[in-house]
């Protein structure tokens, strides 16, 4: 296989968009996000996809010289997960990092009211990564904040809003999340 360096894609800019679960689902990188929440800024170090390990194996080993007769396999029982830091202090990145509801559209102060006794629900998630006319769009259908990082307040440092969520699998789409890529389409 030749190389080629018009596949090598870096991670320009992009965007991380909520919505809730049951919204229609993007079709691909074309369709519209107009209805759904862009989360603002995300941190310098973007977005890290994590994806879990191949499952567990369990030889079955004979005991006529300890060969190895089968392999049982199991899958893995972890998800994927998106980790990153939301920059921007607007209402739908304090909701989501908070798991709270802000009174924040209606009051002059801005409360929030967070409570550790509430548990947190699932949304439906989109990350787009983009390099220049190339677009990687992520779709999951089921997410949820699994891991809040630790806020720093401290003089010259962004305010940030570390966030890890959980992309579980989707019994009705039979997936965990659905990418697109521009750069794989046939011409």
């Amino acid at each position: 296989m030749a190389t080629n360096t018009a596949n090598v894609r870096v991670a320009v800019t992009g965007a991380i968009s909520k919505n809730a679960t049951g919204t229609s689902a993007p079709t691909g990188t074309a369709s519209s996000l107009a209805a759904w929440t862009e989360l603002g800024f995300v941190g310098e170090d973007g977005v890290t996809l994590t994806l879990p390990g191949s499952g567990d194996s369990d030889p079955i080993k004979a005991w006529q010289n300890g060969v190895t007769v089968r392999t049982i396999r199991t899958p893995n029982e972890d998800n994927p997960t998106y980790s990153f830091v939301l920059l921007e202090t607007n209402l739908a990145v304090i909701e989501l990092y908070f798991n709270a509801t802000t009174s924040g559209a209606t009051s002059t102060e801005g409360a929030v009211a967070f409570s550790n006794q509430t548990a947190r629900g699932y949304f439906s998630y989109v990350v787009d990564v983009i390099d220049g006319a190339e677009l990687i769009r992520d779709y999951i259908p089921k997410g949820i904040v699994t891991e809040v990082g630790d806020q720093v307040f401290a003089n010259g440092e962004p305010i940030g809003y570390e966030i890890t969520i959980e992309a579980e699998y989707d019994s009705t789409k039979t997936y965990n999340f659905k990418r697109w890529s521009t750069a794989l389409k046939t011409p």
